[in-house]
């Protein structure tokens, strides 16, 4: 048996490097706020999305989501930011043209809308020929599942009596 100075040494000098675990968790800690940070500006608390039967999820997510919240009062928040519907244009052709300078066509362009329930239709269709008029086509409206409806279900097979 060693005598005890000798063993006490050899742990004394047996220390790990955490440099590397250290990095790895600054990393995904950076990460998952980027990830909530996106998330995030897809939200606006505001917004009561209307119910819909048939709602289906995209196929595939857009590529470049331009996402627009249109409130209740027919206000628009873009990028955070609350526009009326006359002061939107200038917000969005500002975002088209610095899509297009990171050369991303404007076929590419999603419009994201998530009007509230209570938004008159007028007030959605105008955002979107206003979109239109900037040479934006590709749209997604965003709707909630209705949870309170049964699930269809096949008709059962009914014999004849």
């Amino acid at each position: 048996m060693p005598p005890r100075s000798s063993l006490h040494s050899r742990l004394k000098t047996a220390e790990w490097d955490l440099t590397s675990m250290i990095d790895v968790v600054f990393l995904l800690v950076a990460f998952f706020l980027l990830v909530i940070n996106f998330t995030a500006a897809d939200q606006n608390e505001r917004i009561k999305l209307p119910v819909s039967e048939t709602a289906q999820p995209p196929e595939m997510p857009p590529t470049e989501p331009m996402t627009l919240h249109i409130l209740a009062e027919g206000n628009v928040v873009y990028n955070g930011t609350e526009y009326s519907l006359a002061e939107l244009p200038k917000p969005v052709d500002r975002q088209i043209r610095l899509l297009q300078y990171m050369n991303v066509p404007k076929e590419k362009i999603t419009v994201i809308i998530r009007a509230d329930a209570r938004t008159p239709s007028k007030t959605v269709l105008e955002v979107i020929e206003m979109c239109q008029s900037n040479g934006l086509t590709r749209f997604l409206l965003r709707t909630k599942i209705d949870e309170t409806l049964p699930e269809k279900r096949p008709p059962e097979n009914i014999l004849p009596h």
